[in-house]
């Protein structure tokens, strides 16, 4: 299906994870202020949507995920982790239920591996699981009003399916590593509107007729880096916990029920360190080099004395997991490094066969306590 997107004016395809929907409209800096001022709109039409019905279905779904479900209201939203039995992220959904049906917005790629694990996990309950993929389609914003001046949310059951992001505030039940003061994710007020796929050429129109702006992925790329948020898409790999990337924060609850993953994330909770961490990495902008997905964090380590034209050891640390021009921060990314890596290290990171210098904040921070104080035993046969 053509997206209605791409016939306006200036708008050039994105590569990468959102490959298939406008990356921008000619003005990426200029799509970002409108974006975060909350007059523009994003095309989300990658985005994939399975739809869950059944009396049984929160009660269902907040078994196996790692947010609590039961109790979502109509026109309620949520985020929630669906993780392997050892604690990693294996699908994130964004929840909305409208009183009849579980909406699950997902990346495009998530749908069909997410579906089947759904369909798989039914056994004799009430539930029918469903891909909505072609008949609906998903637009995003900082504020409903933007949203609103574009096209009405779908209300199949008469609630607007309005997923709201819960990382400014955080989700009741959650931790935070991240410090609350100066959090820039404060003023994040994503919304995502699930819409009917037909609806976006109207969605176009009212940008074609200047009652909305649009902005591309790479203005909502940039701001989401620039809030610390993680996305799926980008931020997960094979490895990745929860704790990892802060996403304790906003997808799970800490008191809820038994579900697959639960014991990693209560043990690296109180009584361990994430092996990993989230980071925000400003980067020098002067050889107009903006790193991949991907690429490598070098840290750089001189030897007190260094022979006469001795190169420091390289040692490659984390990588970079996406990566954004913003217009007042510049090139900026998100990575992911290893625990023990020092705030204040020199570090690099080798894009294009330059080396970059790039200085961390953290997000999750290398003293990430544990949340339960353990005391050691003493060793055996020595004395106090």
């Amino acid at each position: 299906m053509t997206d209605p997107f791409l016939s306006l004016p200036g708008a050039v395809v994105a590569e990468g994870v959102d490959a298939g929907v406008p990356g921008h409209y000619g003005e990426p800096m200029r799509e970002q202020r409108a974006l975060e001022r909350g007059t523009a709109v994003v095309d989300l039409g990658d985005r994939a949507i399975v739809t869950v019905s059944g009396p049984d279905r929160l009660s269902w779904l907040h078994s196996m995920a790692s947010q609590a479900l039961d109790r979502l209201a109509p026109g309620g939203s949520a985020e929630a982790l669906f993780l392997d039995a050892n604690g990693h992220i294996e699908h994130v959904a964004h929840v909305i239920d409208d009183g009849e049906r579980s909406w699950l917005i997902v990346e495009g790629d998530e749908a069909a591996a997410l579906a089947a694990f759904l369909d798989r996990m039914r056994f004799m309950l009430r539930v029918e699981v469903a891909d909505a993929s072609t008949e609906f389609a998903v637009l995003g914003a900082l504020s409903t009003e933007a949203l609103d001046a574009a096209v009405a949310a779908a209300a199949p059951a008469g609630v607007a399916l309005d997923w709201r992001d819960p990382w400014a505030a955080g989700s009741p039940g959650g931790h935070r590593y991240a410090a609350e003061a100066g959090h820039p994710g404060a003023s994040w007020t994503w919304v995502e509107r699930i819409v009917p796929r037909t609806a976006l050429a109207d969605a176009a129109a009212a940008v074609a007729a200047g009652r909305i702006a649009a902005a591309g992925s790479l203005a909502a790329e940039a701001l989401r880096i620039a809030a610390w948020r993680p996305r799926r898409a980008t931020e997960v790999d094979e490895k990745a916990i929860p704790h990892e990337l802060d996403w304790l924060r906003s997808a799970v609850d800490l008191g809820k029920g038994c579900y697959k993953g639960q014991e990693t994330v209560a043990k690296v909770l109180n009584l361990g360190r994430p092996p990993r961490r989230l980071v925000l990495v400003h980067l020098d902008g002067s050889d107009t080099v903006l790193p991949a997905a991907g690429d490598e964090i070098i840290a750089l380590k001189v030897r007190p004395e260094p022979a006469e034209g001795e190169q420091p050891e390289r040692r490659v640390v984390g990588r970079i997991t996406s990566s954004a021009m913003h217009y007042e921060l510049g090139p900026i990314a998100l990575a992911v490094v290893k625990r023990a890596v020092p705030a204040a290290l020199e570090l690099i990171v080798e894009s294009h066969g330059i080396d970059v210098a790039a200085a961390q904040v953290e997000i999750v921070p290398a003293d990430a306590r544990s949340a339960v104080d353990v005391p050691r035993l003493p060793r055996l046969g020595v004395r106090p």
